[in-house]
C-alpha cells in the first residue's frame, strides 16, 4: 500500500536541516527550507523593517546555538540563501503570500540596501499591518531567538524605529491586555520628523513609572554578602579562588531566582516556561548584574583577589585564542557600561527584556512572553528618552549590549 505523498514529504523535511542555522527544518518558508526560528526571525525583521549591526566583521557563525548572537549576520544569511521577502503576507497573518514563490537571488547592492535600511526609507510614513513581532532578547539579539532578547534587534535610525511604533500601534491599540502591561499611548504619537527636532523636556508616562517601580521592587540592590577582601601579600591558591567564585556564583544565582519570583508577571508564567527561561538565561542575568549594579564589587574587590593568584605556565598555555576573544569582548562591554553609567531603572528593564525571551525552545506560551517583552522594551525606551533627552542613541546603545552579553555568557 502506497503511503500518502504528504507523509512522505513530511519525512523528507524531517531529514533536512535549516539552510540558515542547521537546526531541524520544518518546511519551505519564504522560498527556502528553514526552521521555525529562522522563519519567524526573517518575518519579524522584514515586517518591522529592522536594521541591525554586527559588532564583529559581518561574518559570524550561524548555528542553532549561535544564531541569536548576531542578528545582522543572521538576516544577511537569510537574504544570501534566497529567503524571499516578497513572500511575506502584508497583512501579517500566518502563511506566505504565495506558496508557489521560491527562493530569490538578489544583488549584493540590494542586500546592502536592505541591511542598511535604505530599502525602507521610502516607506518611512507607512507600516506593514503586522503582528509587531519583536526579537529580543539580545543584544542581541540580540537582542533575541534569544536568544537573543531576543538579541537584540535594535534599529539604527529614528525613522526605522518609527516603523515599528506604527505597526504596533495599528495592531495593539485598543487590544485588551492586563492592566500591568498596557502599551504606552504617547510612544505612538511621535512624528516621522521628530529626530530632526531638538529634544523637548517631557514627563515620564505614568504606566512606565508604574512598571519600572514594580521591577525595582523585585530587585535586591544591596551589596553582595560574599566576602571578597584579602590581606596584602597573601598568595591565593587555585582551590581558594575556585571556591570563592563558586560561592559568589551561588549568591548571584540565588538573587536571580528570588528576583524572578517577585516579578509582577511571575504568577502568569507556567512552571515549564519559568523553568525554561531560568535555565536558558541565568548566566546572562548574572553577567548583566555583575557588569552593572555589582560592578564595583566584581571589578574591584574580586579583581583584587584574582590579582593575587598566579596561574601556572600550563594554565596560561591552555588559555585559547577563543578565551582571549571572550575576555576582550568582556572588557569592551565593561567599558561600555561604565561609559553609559547604567541606572538602576535601565538595568531592571534590560534584565526583564533579556529574561522574557520568546524564542527559547520548549516554551508553552511564547506569544505571552513576546507581548511582555515588548512592553518592557518600550518602557525602557520611554524612560531613557525621558531621563536622557540629549542622548538620542542611548537606548539603542543599551539594547546592543544584550547580544554581547548572550555571546559572552554562552562561551564561559
Amino acid at each position: 500500500m502506497k503511503r500518502d505523498s504528504t507523509c512522505m514529504e513530511d519525512e523528507r523535511v524531517d531529514q533536512r536541516t535549516c539552510l540558515i542555522c542547521g537546526d531541524r527544518a520544518t518546511g519551505l518558508h519564504y522560498g527556502i527550507i528553514s526552521c521555525e526560528g529562522c522563519k519567524g526571525f526573517f518575518k519579524r525583521s522584514i515586517c518591522n523593517k529592522r536594521v541591525y549591526r554586527c559588532s564583529r566583521d559581518k561574518n559570524c557563525v550561524m548555528s542553532r546555538k549561535q544564531r541569536n548572537r548576531c542578528q545582522y549576520c543572521r538576516l544577511l544569511k537569510c537574504l544570501q540563501m534566497g529567503m524571499n521577502r516578497k513572500a511575506i503576507r502584508e497583512d501579517g497573518m500566518p502563511g506566505g503570500r504565495n506558496k508557489s514563490i521560491g527562493p530569490v537571488q538578489i544583488s549584493e547592492e540590494e542586500i546592502e540596501r536592505i541591511m542598511s535600511g535604505q530599502e525602507f526609507e521610502g516607506e518611512a510614513n507607512m507600516s506593514w499591518s503586522n503582528n509587531g513581532d519583536s526579537d529580543h532578547s539580545s543584544p542581541g539579539n540580540g537582542v533575541s531567538e534569544s536568544n537573543q532578547p531576543s538579541p537584540v534587534s535594535t534599529p539604527s535610525s529614528r525613522s526605522v524605529e518609527l516603523n515599528g511604533f506604527a505597526a504596533l500601534r495599528d495592531q495593539y491599540l485598543g487590544t485588551p491586555v492586563s492592566t500591568h502591561y498596557q502599551y504606552l499611548p504617547h510612544l505612538f504619537s511621535y512624528s516621522a520628523h521628530s529626530a530632526l527636532v531638538a529634544p523637548q523636556p517631557r514627563s515620564l508616562d505614568p504606566q512606565s513609572h508604574g512598571l519600572i517601580s514594580q521591577l525595582l521592587c523585585a530587585e535586591d540592590l544591596e551589596p553582595l554578602g560574599t566576602p571578597m577582601l584579602i590581606e596584602d601579600g597573601y598568595k591565593v591558591t587555585q582551590a581558594e579562588l575556585f571556591a570563592l567564585l563558586c560561592r559568589l556564583a551561588d549568591e548571584l544565582l540565588f538573587r536571580q531566582i528570588a528576583w524572578i519570583k517577585k516579578l509582577p508577571f511571575f504568577c502568569e508564567l507556567s512552571i515549564k516556561d519559568y523553568t525554561c527561561l531560568l535555565s536558558s538565561t541565568w548566566q546572562e542575568l548574572i553577567l548583566l548584574s555583575s557588569l552593572t549594579v555589582y560592578s564595583k564589587q566584581i571589578f574591584g574587590d574580586l579583581a583584587d583577589v584574582t590579582s593575587k593568584y598566579s596561574p601556572s605556565d600550563d594554565e596560561l598555555h591552555r588559555f585559547s585564542e577563543e578565551g582571549m576573544e571572550v575576555m576582550e569582548r568582556l572588557i569592551y562591554l565593561f567599558r561600555k557600561f561604565s561609559q553609559l553609567k547604567v541606572s538602576n531603572e535601565e538595568y531592571a528593564c534590560m534584565k526583564a527584556i533579556n529574561f522574557l525571551n520568546q524564542d527559547i525552545r520548549g516554551l508553552t506560551n511564547a506569544s505571552q512572553l513576546e507581548q511582555l517583552n515588548k512592553r518592557y522594551w518600550y518602557v525602557c525606551q520611554d524612560f531613557t528618552e525621558y531621563k536622557y533627552p540629549h542622548q538620542p542613541n542611548r537606548f539603542p546603545d543599551l539594547m546592543m549590549c544584550l547580544p554581547e552579553i548572550r555571546y559572552i555568557a554562552g562561551n564561559f
